[in-house]
């Protein structure tokens, strides 16, 4: 019997590029921006130093998306990949120039007062190198691939810094061919994301020179595996009104549980083989838009000393996924002058007569018992004679995907119906 895959995410986050006037771009020189970008790889901090100068930042954008997310969409599922976003969108600060480039960094929720932007583009290519580390029980692999018009010239310092910081490449493709560019970027997402996102682009525009496709792959196994002869159907509270028959797993152990009584919420850490833990956060009924507006960066280290606790633990089995109109959530939050015939991108073709006409990232997750009946039941914990608590995850919750050893959100969800396709 094969092995369930647990939990599958995947992301895409997707940047087309298009001209305003197309000049002519093959007669450009490689103009080194004040600071040699040579200088963003020397230096010799701690990786883990300066991967956490950026982490601050990353969690601040993660729950300011979230927060632009669930304002558009207020009783839907929600599911992103904050980690991978900030990179794709740091990927094109770093071709950008001038007022673009700030108000792309401060969209990331970057202070350009307190760290420059040499050691943001140095974080990323530390965090990057960290999240894929051998030896990890946790398959995760993320990068961003340039779908470029040949009639576009890359600078080569460009092509050298993405390589380097954000493990990216660029491929030439002729736009003009709309159908097969589009079937090539298609078929890329398809095999990067193991065949479960078969298309991330409906359709594209001739006029589009470039289209920047960031993934990330995620598979993990449970620690402790739910026994799927424990699971059952049960009924999941969307609403007052709505009630759904969901495919209930229950699992009887010690987790990390935490009760935040001035959140309102309860919380329970389910570790991953490898050092990656998924919070399940269950507000106490009617405060779910409480707990969504006080959500901070210190919330999550708070909720990260919890203890550990002997309970009861019913959680749906679930596949939802989420597509987000970058663009639009950008704009929110500021960040206008890249999508505007104001745009500065002259980093990455040294033709300042390019905007980025088109943003999306669609990301999914799977989670379910996570093994045969075999490898469920080899995990046994020596547990009390007393009947445990039992915490039931029976209404809308939140969903946070957290890596330790970064302290990175890899993804944030909100499941309001988990049946929902």
């Amino acid at each position: 019997m094969m092995k369930a895959m647990l939990p599958l995410c995947l992301l895409l986050a997707m940047l087309h590029l298009s001209a305003h006037s197309l000049t002519q771009t093959d007669h450009h020189t490689d103009q080194p921006e004040a600071t040699d970008p040579q200088e963003l790889y020397s230096l010799d901090a701690d990786p883990l130093e300066s991967c956490h100068r950026i982490i601050p930042s990353n969690t601040d954008f993660a729950f300011r998306f979230y927060r632009q997310a669930t304002t558009q969409e207020p009783d839907k599922n929600i599911f992103f990949s904050p980690v991978s976003i900030s990179a794709a969108l740091a990927l094109v600060a770093l071709g950008s120039r001038g007022s673009s480039q700030a108000q792309l960094l401060e969209g990331l929720a970057f202070n350009l007062t307190s760290i420059q932007k040499e050691e943001i583009h140095h974080g990323f290519g530390q965090l990057l190198r960290l999240l894929s580390r051998p030896g990890s029980q946790v398959q995760l692999s993320m990068g961003s691939t340039l779908f470029m018009d040949k009639r576009l010239k890359p600078m080569k310092t460009f092509l050298r810094d993405i390589k380097k910081l954000y493990r990216g490449k660029a491929v030439s493709s002729s736009f003009q061919n709309s159908t097969q560019a589009k079937k090539e970027i298609n078929d890329y997402v398809k095999n990067k994301t193991r065949g479960n996102i078969n298309q991330i682009l409906e359709d594209l525009d001739p006029n589009t020179l470039m289209v920047i496709v960031n993934y990330i792959y995620f598979k993990a196994y449970w620690e402790n595996p739910f026994n799927i002869k424990g699971t059952h159907k049960d009924f999941f509270h969307v609403n007052v009104k709505t009630s759904v028959e969901v495919e209930m797993m229950t699992r009887d152990g010690f987790y990390k549980a935490y009760s935040d009584r001035k959140l309102s919420c309860k919380v329970v850490q389910i570790p991953y083989k490898g050092d990656v833990t998924a919070f399940f956060i269950l507000p106490n009924k009617g405060k779910l838009k409480q707990l969504e507006h006080a959500l901070t960066k210190n919330t999550v280290s708070k909720w990260e000393r919890s203890l550990q606790r002997w309970m009861e633990l019913h959680i749906p089995k679930l596949s939802i996924s989420g597509t987000y109109d970058l663009k639009r959530i950008l704009m929110n939050l500021g960040v206008t002058e890249v999508f505007s015939n104001r745009a500065d991108l002259s980093g990455i073709t040294g033709n300042p007569d390019v905007k980025v006409s088109k943003a999306t990232h669609k990301a999914l997750l799977k989670i379910h018992e996570n093994g045969t009946e075999a490898a469920a039941v080899s995990s046994i914990d020596f547990l009390p004679h007393s009947a445990p608590p039992i915490v039931k995850f029976n209404h809308p919750f939140l969903l946070l995907i957290v890596d330790h050893y970064t302290q990175s959100i890899l993804f944030m969800g909100k499941i309001v119906n988990p049946t929902e396709k």
